[in-house]
């Protein structure tokens, strides 16, 4: 007889991981440690897009097709969405910034983003206050990704542009944060964010390290899992460093469930209510007459 797995009593929040690079094995797994609501940012696919209907046809995927398919494992999935750094200095990509709008007023948009600096040129710094002004044109908050090389000076340069855009700090969170920016970053009123890996940015201990010194207050922690070497299930991993260096589980919901909840909250546009459709109810749910199965019924 096959062993049920005991359900865990701890709910997670992934505000930051891309799940159109992921498995529906993912989407199982991440439900059994717990995650229960997740965040995906629009993001650069790793292949080079060639005009802005690519991105239409990614942006309509985020709000249909992943939704759909997160549900059927009980998870409740939300979007943010924006031309991201990188591909803000591909004028092929540049007309996005025109249609944006009428995505930004779709139920399943929690935030303006990825926006922020990838090699902090003149391209990006267009692209990025035309979206903080979508931002607040919409009444959305933000979703700022730092860059991965210079972060202090990435990190400057962004709260620079973030006090010229009127969009209040409360409505920021920086993400890809480390041990050289946390500081200047909790000092600018943003939300602070962590992306957890296995090899690079940071790892559960570190957080922890930082939760110690920082505290627990507009945090958010993710796994940002994606096509290349990244985990869906860091966030649990951080759970539990967490409860491992002393922290109890309070403060590991307030962190993992409660800071997320709060800060994408302030759009006004979440539904964390799957429970209202039951496990067998949702799979015989279809997404346009198609569903995750294959060769069935």
């Amino acid at each position: 007889m096959t062993r049920q797995q005991p359900t865990p009593t701890r709910r997670i929040f992934d505000p930051h991981i891309h799940m159109t690079s992921r498995t529906t094995d993912d989407y199982a797994a991440m439900h059994a440690a717990g995650v229960r609501a997740l965040v995906e940012p629009s993001f650069w696919l790793g292949q080079p897009r060639t005009s802005p209907e690519t991105f239409f046809d990614y942006f309509d995927s985020l709000l249909g097709w992943e939704p759909y398919r997160a549900a059927q494992y009980g998870i409740a999935h939300h979007c943010t969405l924006a031309l991201n750094p990188k591909e803000a200095n591909d004028p092929r990509c540049t007309p996005v910034l025109d249609e944006l709008p009428r995505y930004l007023i779709k139920d399943g948009v929690v935030a303006v983003g990825e926006v922020g600096y990838d090699s902090m040129t003149p391209a990006e710094d267009t692209a990025l206050a035309a979206q903080l002004q979508l931002a607040l044109d919409h009444d959305l908050p933000a979703l700022v990704h730092t860059p991965h090389r210079d972060k202090a000076a990435g990190l400057a340069r962004t709260l620079d542009v973030l006090r010229e855009s009127g969009l209040p700090p409360e409505r920021v969170v920086l993400d890809h944060l480390n041990e050289t920016t946390v500081g200047a970053a909790a000092d600018s009123g943003c939300w602070l964010g962590f992306s957890i890996y296995p090899d690079t940015k940071m790892d559960p201990d570190r957080m922890v390290r930082i939760l110690r010194v920082h505290g627990t207050e507009r945090v958010l922690v993710n796994s940002a899992a994606d096509w290349g070497h990244s985990d869906p299930l860091k966030t649990s991993h951080v759970a539990d460093a967490m409860l491992a260096a002393g922290f109890d589980e309070d403060d590991i919901e307030k962190v993992l469930w409660h800071n997320p909840v709060a800060f994408y909250g302030q759009s006004g546009r979440l539904d964390l209510d799957l429970d209202r459709v039951s496990p067998g109810e949702r799979q015989q749910q279809l997404y346009q007459g198609n569903s995750i199965l294959r060769g069935g019924e």
